[in-house]
């Protein structure tokens, strides 16, 4: 389906729960959120309903989201039932990784095709300062579980802050360099728990073709702008929503574990799907494509997200 815009919507984030084993510092308060009562997330048919339902308007590609998806239990069970539901070419997820290790292969054989793993620092003791309460150790096995259980083109999410992780930015893309993994680089966004920190810890994209100069453009792969080198194994991808906004080829709608789509991640526009079948339903999600903004005011230190959820009750 197109939007009122002409852009071609066909891609879906799925949060399947606001819950998060970690604390980041970006997205999450240290002493993290009170827990949600079972009965106001939606349940993994409604989840699968509404995947149907956006399947008849053009949805060919849906994204498993939290919080941290992997703290819902039962998320291989929900897994394997939107991989069935016809239409959907692609069920994809996003993951700190750090429980990822034991649910890999059954990942895998439920009908997941690829995983975004979220990854700020190669090291431990950065890792434990923005994940508050993770183990870098444990990210890394949750990778190499990946890779033995047989997902390919797997991809590193780094978000980059000025001060904290950017002195890594040579040593991110060095993962590029060795191995056959996009590395991203994702512009800190004004939002959430973030959109009163100083100027500094934005920084822009640009920061990491000035310190890998060698860096040349290959393209672009959805949202991404990726770049390589020779003898590169893998690509290096810069996500830049802040400083070169994207928006007029967004494809994407997102719904909230309880059951609200948001048609722009930092618009306060949702219309709510709790309830919902049938005709009904894929009406609202019409609705919801139809509602799509031209694009966001996102501006670091000048102007902040306007939507009143922070990033772990929308979904990355």
């Amino acid at each position: 389906m197109r939007d009122t815009l002409g852009r071609d919507i066909s891609y879906l984030r799925l949060s399947v729960t606001d819950k998060c084993n970690c604390r980041c510092v970006y997205c999450m308060p240290a002493a993290g959120v009170p827990a949600r009562a079972h009965r106001d997330l939606l349940t993994f048919e409604e989840l699968t309903d509404i995947v149907a339902a956006a399947a008849t308007l053009g949805v060919r590609k849906v994204r498993v989201t939290g919080g941290e998806p992997l703290a819902r239990r039962g998320v291989v069970d929900l897994v394997r039932m939107l991989s069935e539901v016809p239409g959907i070419d692609e069920v994809d997820m996003t993951t700190n990784a750090t429980m990822l290790a034991p649910v890999a292969a059954d990942l895998r054989a439920a009908g997941l095709t690829r995983l975004n793993v979220s990854l700020d620092t190669l090291r431990p003791e950065c890792y434990r300062a923005i994940t508050r309460t993770g183990e870098l150790a444990d990210a890394l096995a949750g990778l190499r579980a990946a890779r033995e259980a047989g997902f390919t083109n797997t991809k590193i999410n780094c978000v980059l802050m000025g001060g904290v992780n950017d002195d890594e930015i040579a040593d991110f893309v060095d993962i590029a360099r060795r191995e056959p993994i996009e590395v991203r680089f994702i512009e800190l966004m004004p939002m959430g728990e973030c959109a009163r920190w100083p100027r500094e810890r934005f920084v822009a994209g640009e920061e990491v073709l000035g310190r890998v100069p060698e860096l040349v453009r290959m393209g672009a792969g959805g949202v991404a702008e990726l770049y390589a080198a020779p003898g590169f194994a893998g690509r290096v991808g810069l996500i830049r929503a802040v400083s070169h906004k994207f928006c007029s080829g967004c494809d994407r709608i997102r719904v909230t574990a309880d059951g609200r789509l948001k048609p722009c991640l930092h618009s306060a526009a949702e219309v709510s799907l709790r309830g919902l079948a049938g005709p009904a339903l894929a009406e609202a999600i019409r609705a919801g494509i139809a509602a799509k903004p031209a694009h966001h005011n996102l501006a670091p230190g000048v102007r902040a997200s306007d939507t009143p959820r922070d990033m772990f009750e929308i979904g990355g």
